[in-house]
């Protein structure tokens, strides 16, 4: 591919179009494009004949970029990624990262440290580790980071971290988190810790500007494509029976929320755990579904309380969904109509059910 730097890259992006500047977003492609340099520079030592030999230059160091939800730190760090000239680097979103961890750990069992001999075949295979959406909430997990991490910045692997937390909010209130504090000077001490704190929620203005309801058989390929802009890259197989999910986002099917045994304790359990919730597939509420037309009740109204956001392909138009219309299916119908206004999109997510 042609070489191009993060801050070319960010410049071509900006004269596209459509696509509005962002200052914080500028300032974090300067840190970037500083890491760039670094990184293309040491590469170009390292194939030297110095390089080579014991006066091998000094590894860059990382970055650790935080900020709130939606402000394109995936978006940069997906930039920067393909920006730079090497064969050794992974992006992973850090979900997938773990899984992966666990599943190498199993295979690396016999060996007499498995968490070393993980850390030796990363450092092989990597320069450059790209980690999105960085949390750790498992003090199970919080103990093998922080073994892991140190044995990666020993053996050389470059971090790019993305987090919505800085490092000392990492695991907050969790069990036994002195134990990981280690952990959290180790970040501090080996990555420039950068604040990206743009106020433009990028995920808020797609809801705002596209339509969340809708309907006809173009439906799903429009939430196809919504979800994908949304998770800006972080999407991953779905959770349980969802057919997709990242770390804020949740897409499933009216059938598998809305039959079966499902109560509002599992409502409640997805609102506090997703700030945005896609349902295809609800149909026209009648008699002969009036099991399924309860727990939509339910879920609506779960979502509502805890300012939910809701993207959803109907088989009827929301003020049409109800066969029968009564106080119930009417409180259900406006919330419905108000759950796409600008005002409600734009309400923070409450988790009231997490409290």
């Amino acid at each position: 591919m042609q070489e191009i730097s993060p801050k070319s890259w960010y410049q071509e992006i900006c004269d596209k179009a459509g696509f509005v500047s962002d200052d914080a977003q500028a300032a974090a492609v300067e840190e970037l494009e500083a890491l760039w340099q670094q990184l293309v520079e040491f590469k170009k030592r390292r194939d030297g004949f110095l390089g080579r030999s014991l006066l091998s230059p000094k590894v860059p160091q990382g970055l650790y970029i935080w900020g709130g939800v939606g402000r394109g730190k995936t978006f940069l760090m997906d930039g920067f990624y393909h920006c730079l000239p090497y064969r050794r680097k992974r992006r992973l979103h850090f979900h997938r990262f773990m899984v992966e961890m666990h599943a190498e750990m199993k295979r690396l069992s016999g060996m007499p440290d498995p968490l070393i001999a993980l850390a030796d075949d990363i450092a092989d295979a990597v320069r450059l580790l790209c980690l999105d959406e960085f949390h750790v909430d498992d003090i199970a997990d919080a103990m093998l980071l922080g073994r892991l991490l140190e044995a990666l910045f020993k053996r050389g692997v470059v971090l790019l971290i993305t987090s919505n937390q800085p490092p000392d909010e990492l695991y907050p209130n969790g069990l036994q988190r002195q134990n990981f504090q280690p952990a959290i000077d180790l970040l501090k001490r080996e990555l420039k810790i950068l604040h990206f704190n743009g106020s433009r929620d990028y995920r808020q203005l797609h809801l705002i500007r596209d339509p969340v309801f809708m309907d006809g058989p173009e439906s799903l390929t429009r939430m196809e494509a919504m979800f994908h802009r949304l998770a800006m890259g972080s999407e991953y197989d779905g959770a349980g029976k969802a057919r997709k999910s990242s770390r804020e986002i949740v897409w499933y099917d009216f059938d598998v929320l809305c039959k079966g045994n499902h109560d509002q304790s599992d409502y409640l359990g997805i609102a506090a755990r997703y700030s945005t919730v896609f349902l295809s597939g609800v149909p026209r509420m009648t008699s002969d579904n009036a099991d399924e037309a309860r727990r939509f009740t339910w879920l609506i109204d779960v979502l509502y309380d805890n300012c939910v956001k809701l993207v959803a392909s109907f088989k009827a138009p929301p003020e049409s969904l109800y066969e029968m219309e009564d106080g119930e299916s009417r409180r259900i119908v406006s919330r419905l109509m108000e759950m796409q206004t600008r005002r409600y999109l734009e309400l923070p997510h409450r988790c009231r059910s997490s409290t």
